[in-house]
């Protein structure tokens, strides 16, 4: 063998080897030990209720620390889940998007577990994620950003890294249920969940109030109200569109411009493109007692 060959074998281990350490580094000794300890109770969960294993497992280290959270340790809340209007069990008061807000306690991280599987099934929100195949973990990841599990931006993408980086997509393929055995989300007269502009949405019916909406969604008619830029005493009307969770702040890419049509208001251009009211008529400079006109042009992004 030539020097040349042994120089290149020797750059190419030294590459290999500064891969694997460098690989080595990223992954925080924390983040395994919770996946080796709670990687089984994900894979149950997944037989049992059809949530993908990596999706259970990257919310509980994303929600909990890796399950040094204070929730975590203190009330075995693994994945962040607030009471809510239906919870009936035990709470505790913890500071996030507001003070002292109320959050789900648990006498075991299995309970925590089971629980989440709940949540999810019987939110009719996130109905629409078990028409997803399992496997499809960025799907999954999208759809909880997308239906409003939480505020923050790059969830999705957190999620698509910790399941890439710990390589937990791997417990997906344990799943090895029947079709026909599957348990279908647990849902009562439930509304269509739709999405526009990445946000989930629903169509009022005849006789829908925020407070049965509120029910069945688990969010407060306070901020269903707000989400919808509507007033408190507003009677919802056959055909509204209601938001689960705040408008952007702009319309998707492919929504420049809205030509007003007979009949349209500002507010009726909002929720068609999911753009908060007050975006809509900043970023086209005009004032709250401004009336669309038949052919006017506004900006939607």
């Amino acid at each position: 063998m030539s020097k040349i060959q042994h120089t290149i074998i020797f750059i190419l281990a030294a590459l290999s080897a500064f891969t694997f350490s460098a690989q080595a580094q990223r992954k925080n000794q924390r983040y395994t030990e919770y996946i080796n300890k709670y990687s089984s109770l994900a894979v149950d969960q997944m037989k049992a209720h059809h949530i993908p294993a990596s999706i259970t497992l990257a919310q509980g280290l994303l929600e909990s620390g890796a399950g040094y959270s204070e929730l975590a340790r203190t009330s075995n809340n693994h994945f962040g889940i607030k009471c809510g209007t239906n919870w009936q069990g035990p709470s505790v008061s913890h500071d996030d998007d507001a003070r002292q807000e109320c959050f789900r306690a648990y006498k075991s991280a299995a309970d925590s577990y089971e629980d989440h599987s709940a949540f999810l099934k019987r939110g009719a929100r996130y109905a629409f994620l078990f028409r997803l195949d399992i496997t499809d973990y960025k799907a999954w990841a999208r759809g909880l950003k997308q239906a409003g599990y939480a505020t923050d931006p790059s969830y999705a993408n957190r999620l698509i890294t910790i399941i890439e980086d710990y390589e937990l997509y791997k417990y997906d393929s344990k799943h090895r249920e029947e079709r026909t055995s599957r348990e279908e989300p647990v849902i009562i007269n439930s509304h269509q969940v739709y999405l526009a502009n990445k946000l989930a949405y629903v169509i009022a019916r005849r006789g829908d109030t925020f407070k049965g909406l509120s029910a069945e969604f688990d969010i407060s008619p306070r901020k269903l109200v707000k989400y919808n830029d509507l007033q408190k005493d507003y009677t919802l009307t056959d055909g509204d569109i209601i938001y689960l969770h705040a408008k952007n702040k702009k319309a998707s890419k492919e929504y420049i411009v809205h030509v007003v049509r007979d009949g349209d208001s500002m507010h009726i251009i909002s929720q068609k493109y999911g753009i908060r009211l007050k975006n809509l008529y900043k970023m086209n400079s005009k004032d709250p007692d401004y009336v669309p006109e038949v052919g006017d042009r506004l900006r939607l992004r």
